[in-house]
């Protein structure tokens, strides 16, 4: 197997006569073993073969313990760079650059899980002293590794760099949000950017820093905030949600959130995951926070959002619309406003599966516990035939029982009355 690099001029005195482009073949001891690509950081096995570090690394990580060329059993893991190697490639780059070799960078060296500890241990002590300055170095320093590569980052998140920053965060929280705001918006920072996934930062401090950054910090500080709570709360914690729902104004605070002139999306559809989590999550605060919403007007800020919005802000607004049904004061504001049973049923299987799930509830929620016009109003609107749809098409227990229950209440109302086709609801004004 030959490999090479076609030569990239923007001329055609790049072609021979006969119109064939010219190939640089790769010297077959500069070519990784596993890829067979060019080498970018060459590192060599206790075996004594070279590979390539990012084939090597993928090798060990999918479970083998053997190495790939010699298949002996591989007794040290560590990849040792092969700079020599790693130098005559590059060599090798500039001598064919008129060809359209490009020069390999020289390569960082990945952090080591000891050099990781010495530096966290460093973080810890310059939080417990306060030391603003000397933390924001070293989350900044930490943010450059992580930038550097993947490997970096895998490093830094096995071996105990997010719960250590979250603990940073929490001191400087406990001390003052005010004074420590730069610090403070640095580390939250690094833990988005490098650890989405992440469950370290529920302290009652940390809740009431983010909390405050919503409230005075700019857009993307703002975002920073939102992002960081939607993903705490998702762990299902109830503490989490209860020390949240205790929070002065964090209700009327997620609504204005809602408004999508002023936020960004990112923004918005993290308000609403929070006010979902907050009404319909096991905990005793939720029925309370489920009533404060509604009379704040959640109902008509969703159907709002409804009318008009991408499929994943909808399905989330669906969410937050089936849980506010769940309750007698919900459905009133409901019945009260016209656009809530033609959106309802407009959104079965234009949204998602999910989606589906939750125009599924809302509507028996209305129907099972509303007036017959309610009914009539569901099926001239044509949710018999989405209905029919949903079951044909497949979804989970639930909705196939809430499904074939609406049909069984519709179908006495059928004779008689005409059922239309959902149409477009942008125009048509809310009745409250």
């Amino acid at each position: 197997m030959v490999l090479g690099w076609r030569r990239r001029g923007k001329n055609k005195k790049n072609r021979h006569e006969g119109g064939k482009v010219e190939e640089v073949v790769t010297p077959i001891h500069f070519r990784c073993p596993i890829s067979l690509e060019l080498m970018k950081d060459p590192v060599t096995l206790c075996t004594g073969i070279t590979y390539d570090r990012e084939s090597i690394e993928r090798w060990f990580d999918e479970g083998s313990f053997t190495c790939p060329v010699t298949n002996q059993i591989v007794t040290s893991f560590d990849l040792i760079p092969n700079h020599t190697l790693r130098m005559m490639i590059q060599d090798w780059c500039v001598e064919n650059q008129q060809h359209g070799v490009e020069r390999i960078p020289t390569p960082r060296v990945p952090i080591t899980p000891v050099e990781l500890q010495e530096l966290l241990l460093v973080l810890h002590a310059e939080a417990s002293r306060l030391d603003q300055h000397a933390c924001l170095e070293l989350v900044q320093r930490i943010q450059r590794w992580g930038a550097e590569s993947e490997r970096n980052m895998r490093c830094m998140a096995e071996n105990g760099a997010p719960p250590a920053l979250a603990s940073a965060f929490d001191a400087f929280a406990n001390d003052s949000v005010e004074r420590n705001a730069t610090v403070l918006h640095g580390i939250l920072s690094a833990l988005n950017s490098m650890f989405p996934h992440r469950k370290h930062l529920g302290s009652r401090a940390s809740l009431r820093c983010m909390v405050w950054f919503l409230r005075r910090q700019d857009l993307s500080g703002k975002e920073n905030s939102i992002v960081a709570l939607e993903q705490l709360l998702s762990f299902g914690d109830h503490q989490h949600v209860e020390a949240l729902a205790e929070i002065e104004g964090i209700n009327q605070l997620l609504l204005e959130f809602l408004d999508q002139t002023i936020f960004s999306p990112t923004i918005t559809k993290a308000s609403l995951a929070l006010v979902w989590y907050l009404v319909s999550s096991s905990s005793p605060c939720s029925e309370k926070m489920r009533l404060k919403f509604i009379e704040l007007g959640m109902v008509s800020l969703v159907l709002d959002i409804l009318v008009d919005s991408e499929r994943s802000l909808c399905e989330k607004a669906l969410a937050v619309f089936d849980s506010l049904c769940g309750c007698q004061q919900g459905r009133e504001k409901v019945y009260s406003n016209a656009l809530a049973i033609p959106l309802l049923v407009k959104k079965l299987l234009r949204v998602s599966s999910l989606g589906s799930d939750y125009s599924v509830s809302a509507i028996w929620k209305l129907c099972k516990f509303g007036e017959e016009m309610v009914l009539i109003e569901a099926l001239q609107l044509g949710a018999f035939q989405k209905l029919l749809l949903v079951l044909q098409i497949g979804c989970g227990d639930q909705t196939k029982e809430k499904a074939t229950e609406l049909l069984k209440l519709f179908n006495p109302y059928r004779t008689g009355v005409v059922e239309c086709i959902d149409s477009d609801f942008k125009n048509l004004k809310r009745s409250i």
